[in-house]
């Protein structure tokens, strides 16, 4: 398939190498006007906005990813295959499952566990464990030291569900898992069959196991300190 694909329609040369990717394009837009320069929109279709412009001189795109793993999987595979983009970091939000997390923590997925059948796509003879790319997640570590960040790395859950009426959550938590989100498993999948790279890096935006929560538009517009990792590893 040739760009512009149905779902982004951009040229070729308007996308850059690296995508930050929140799930919400209204969050890419916010990205957009308060941390790139010469900002350029070159995507709205379906209302998923993207953009490219220069953090510290450097080149990076911005663009909204929607919700789970289909959305997710759809604007991943063209941006790696179509656009030839070489590294996608999901800056997300997440429900913090584990009691050392709490509200606006930063925790990075080294690797996620899934309850879809997306990865039934590639016919494989066994189960397939999605991993972040390491070179992604070593600088992204390195970054947080250098600024000050605290950080969690650890295992994330990618659920198809988000409102879990049997409260499975619990029974991931006793294996270690530190969050659960709706996109990460999808993203990892696509980048390992493209040969490409990505990273997902979530603020808890919520605890399920309290209720605690922030609200819609701090999720929007408040998570700045996942933003600047993001970009600053770009």
């Amino acid at each position: 398939m040739s760009v512009p694909t149905p779902h982004i329609e951009a040229k070729f040369e308007e996308i850059a190498d690296t995508v930050i990717m929140p799930g919400d394009p209204l969050r890419a837009e916010f990205i957009a006007k308060n941390f790139l320069e010469d900002a350029v929109c070159f995507n709205n279709v379906r209302g998923m906005l993207g953009f490219t412009g220069y953090y510290k001189g450097k080149r990076v795109s911005t663009m909204g990813h929607g919700m789970g793993m289909p959305s997710v999987g759809i604007y991943t595979y063209e941006l790696f295959n179509f656009y030839k983009v070489e590294n996608i970091i999901r800056v997300g939000s997440a429900g913090g499952l584990r009691e050392d997390i709490g509200l606006r923590d930063i925790v990075i997925a080294m690797g996620t566990c899934t309850n879809s059948n997306y990865v039934h796509q590639y016919s494989l003879p066994g189960s397939f464990a999605p991993i972040a790319s390491y070179e992604l997640l070593e600088k992204a570590m390195v970054t947080a030291k250098q600024k000050g960040i605290e950080v969690k790395v650890g295992n994330i859950l990618t659920s198809d569900i988000f409102y879990d009426e049997f409260s499975l959550q619990k029974e991931w938590l006793k294996m270690g898992v530190l969050a659960v989100e709706m996109e990460a498993a999808a993203l990892y999948m696509n980048a390992a069959r493209a040969g490409k790279k990505a990273l997902c890096i979530c603020t808890v935006s919520d605890l399920p196991f309290t209720g605690e929560s922030c609200s819609a538009e701090e999720r929007q517009t408040t998570f700045t300190q996942m933003i600047e990792l993001a970009l600053e590893m770009a």
